[in-house]
């Protein structure tokens, strides 16, 4: 059953330096034993390039992930502490008279163990308007800081989930679809789809300002840790934003052991890890932020035929997590109840 849910659910490049001057493409090469078109964390790998001709001896080599160099062990290496996904391995070589080479290889990281698989557990339920296209959803004590979707019908509004009151409720500019949504610093942060903006606002939703993605493609949910923003786009990236510039300064990818996830729409952040509705599926992610791996899926089927049936019905996107109650709040597009839950291991 549990595989059946995941499936459900779920270049060399050279540079040369210090005088040795351009090479053809495919001159230098890293050899990688054993042979694989994927590896997985800690995997424990030889490194090779002595078939290259450099024109002397090699006196060092040190190999390096993003940057980071590798701890080396009996001449083996272990892919230990590194980030999953399409990740750039690096041979920097140093030569007999100092010359200096680097060799780079792109090489695919996958997660070491499959992901655990939850169910949920319903509390409570409590009514939600159907009309609203649900992107964002968000906690402030008890008040729902909620962004809608949609050309034209876009908004942004804060209500109490508890006795349905509605605080305050903005409509967005016809030329923005709203996204996801997160509050720090006492800002609240809307992303917009495809247009390429966030917009910032106070905390009576008034905009005071906005900001241009970076090389994200485009706007989908967003959370953050108090320190550092995570946004979504569609892609299997997950984008590591500074809080106060709001620059996409890195990103994560998104992997199982089996394979690069895409799809992450709504973003929560609870307890370390990032909580994320997948798009078109009936399942929410539980991501490891420093690494990208995929740790849980939680089966959420059944919730969706819980709602009224509406023609306008929609997937699943919505989820706040309450920290005094320490339960979680689902909802969807166009649903007209949002459920309080918690999430148990099957």
């Amino acid at each position: 059953m549990k595989t059946i849910f995941l499936s459900f659910i779920l270049s060399f490049l050279l540079i040369s330096c210090n005088g040795i001057g351009t090479q053809k493409k495919d001159k230098f090469s890293i050899e990688i034993n054993p042979k694989s078109k994927q590896y997985r964390l800690n995997d424990i790998l030889d490194f090779d390039i002595s078939k290259n001709n450099f024109g002397e001896d090699v006196t060092d080599v040190t190999y390096k992930i993003n940057g980071h160099t590798i701890s080396e062990t009996n001449e083996k290496y272990q892919l230990k502490d590194v980030k999953l996904g399409k990740q750039i391995l690096e041979a920097e070589i140093t030569t007999q008279s100092r010359k200096t080479h680097k060799i780079q290889k792109e090489i695919t990281i996958l997660a070491n163990q499959s992901p655990k698989i939850y169910t949920y557990k319903v509390l409570n339920t409590y009514p939600h308007d159907k009309k609203s296209y649900t992107q964002g959803f968000e906690f402030v004590g008890d008040t729902i800081v909620e962004s809608t979707g949609q050309y034209g019908k876009s908004s942004l509004k804060k209500w109490n989930i508890f006795t349905g009151e509605m605080y305050k409720n903005i409509q967005l500019d016809s030329q923005y679809f709203g996204e996801g949504v997160t509050i720090l610093n006492e800002k609240i942060i809307q992303l917009t789809w495809q247009e390429n903006k966030g917009l910032i606002y106070n905390s009576d939703l008034k905009q005071i300002g906005n900001f241009k993605y970076g090389k994200s493609k485009e706007g989908w949910g967003i959370c953050h840790n108090g320190e550092k923003i995570y946004k979504s786009d569609g892609s299997e990236k997950i984008w590591i934003l500074n809080s106060e510039t709001f620059e996409e300064e890195d990103f994560i990818q998104l992997c199982t052991d089996k394979s690069l996830f895409s799809n992450a729409n709504e973003l929560e952040w609870v307890n370390g890890k990032i909580y994320a509705n997948t798009y078109q599926k009936d399942g929410i992610m539980i991501i490891n932020p420093e690494n990208g791996a995929i740790e849980g899926i939680i089966d959420v089927r059944g919730l969706k035929e819980k709602v009224e049936q509406i023609d306008e019905l929609d997937v699943l996107n919505g989820i706040a997590y309450h920290p005094a109650r320490k339960t979680f709040f689902i909802t969807g597009k166009n649903w007209s109840l949002v459920f309080e839950v918690v999430f148990e291991e099957k």
